[in-house]
């Protein structure tokens, strides 16, 4: 195994100073003669250290799945009576199972209209 250029309070100080936006990772990559994965790593290891949680950076990819607006918590569900708990279930299941064949249903009846998901799969 190769030897770190820098030692673990180095490390954590570069990462310190990418994470409080001092410099970028790439300017961290240049200044420091490391990699930018390397500098990210870094980042990793000094939120590691500070005990800062690491939230899921999709890095801007859409994301699947019912957008925010759509999502329900607990509070929707409040007040609903047992009938209406249990057909919220049901839509719910069918909208998976839709999604699951790559497609999602707006309005109803006759002017029903199927939308394909842009992933052809979302198992």
């Amino acid at each position: 195994m190769a030897k770190s250029k820098y030692n673990k309070e180095e490390r954590l100080e570069i990462g310190r100073r990418i994470y409080f936006k001092e410099i970028s990772q790439a300017m961290a990559a240049e200044e420091y003669g490391i990699n930018v994965y390397t500098a990210r790593d870094y980042l990793r290891m000094y939120k590691a250290s500070q005990h800062i949680a690491e939230p899921n950076d999709d890095g801007g990819k859409p994301k699947r799945g019912r957008p925010k607006s759509e999502t329900k918590s607990a509070k929707d569900y409040d007040g609903m009576t047992r009938d209406e708990l249990v057909e919220a279930l049901i839509k719910s299941e069918i909208d998976l199972m839709r999604a699951k064949k790559g497609y999602s249903v707006e309005g109803s009846g006759r002017s029903k209209e199927y939308i394909p998901l842009k992933n052809k799969n979302t198992k």
